[in-house]
């Protein structure tokens, strides 16, 4: 008799159906809080935690890692990087816990105080991991600095507060060949350049004015944008004509100068209404006889 049967295969495949519905359903039902203020199960912990940890050992044994991790120069640099990028989550030596710290689950490690593999510690650092608040590092960092970093943190758990602070002021601080995030701390004495190329930032649509609050003479010849008709600036009157102004029925003023102690002339009168046969040769005509002898 055959272990496999048709009737065996139909049972399997409609349990398997059966379990498919049921996970889609508790995952659309929203029951499970996502919140990281809730930690997970016991069995749901255990299982992300061999996931994650096997995922990373698979593939951080594949690296070579570099013979030199030893060397006070790589330390030094990858201090400067750690200090600027790592401290908010992974803290340092004498350091309290901080808001990053504290709200993160799973809690991120205190790395001044845990020792991890370099190749561990190059393959997170590069790659990053999945919902857990590890950003992957590499995608802004070329491999030198990573490794620098991971030969930081082989050093780190043995540095006093103050031997920590004395490293990361020698090394020249967050420096990882370019892609640097703003508001990190420089070097001493170096200058902050994040902000070159913003001091002349304009709004959108909002054209430069070079001339903006600069004094102009306006009967000065002066530059128009590009496009704008030929024509001629004519300067500008800024005074109040000193007088009286007549205006002509052309158009033309003209302005006559104000008398002290006069009083405005009075308006013109109405004019004469106009002859309609002024100006035209017209014949003299004589009076009419009455038959009487008129004498003059």
């Amino acid at each position: 008799m055959p272990f496999v049967t048709r009737k065996s295969l139909l049972t399997l495949s409609i349990l398997s159906g059966v379990a498919l519905a049921a996970a889609a359903g508790f995952v659309w039902s929203g029951i499970y809080n996502i919140g990281a203020d809730d930690t997970h199960t016991r069995p749901v912990y255990l299982m992300l935690q061999a996931l994650r940890e096997r995922s990373i050992e698979v593939r951080a044994n594949k690296l070579q890692v570099p013979a030199d991790l030893s060397d006070p120069v790589r330390i030094r640099q990858g201090a400067g990087n750690y200090n600027a990028m790592c401290t908010g989550c992974h803290l340092g030596p004498g350091m309290q816990d901080t808001e990053l710290s504290m709200g993160l689950y799973p809690a991120p490690p205190n790395l001044s105080k845990e020792t991890v593999d370099a190749d561990t510690a190059f393959w997170v650092i590069k790659h990053g991991i999945k919902a857990s608040g590890m950003p992957a590092w590499g995608k802004s960092m070329d491999d030198e600095y990573i490794w620098n970093m991971a030969a930081f943190l082989q050093a780190l758990p043995k540095l006093t507060p103050e031997q920590y602070q004395a490293l990361v002021a020698s090394s020249g601080g967050h420096s990882h060949g370019g892609g640097e995030s703003e508001g990190h701390a420089h070097a001493e004495g170096g200058e902050d350049h994040h902000d070159e190329g913003d001091a002349h930032a304009h709004a959108e649509g909002e054209e430069h004015n070079e001339m903006a609050g600069m004094p102009m003479d306006e009967s000065k010849p002066h530059s128009h944008p590009p496009g704008t008709p030929q024509h001629t600036d004519a300067p500008k009157d800024t005074k109040a004509p000193a007088g009286e102004v007549h205006i002509h029925a052309d158009g033309k003023k003209h302005v006559h100068d104000a008398k002290p102690g006069t009083t405005p002339a009075p308006a013109p009168a109405k004019p004469a209404t106009a002859d309609p046969h002024a100006g035209m040769d017209m014949p003299e005509t004589q009076p009419a006889s009455d038959g009487h002898d008129h004498q003059h």
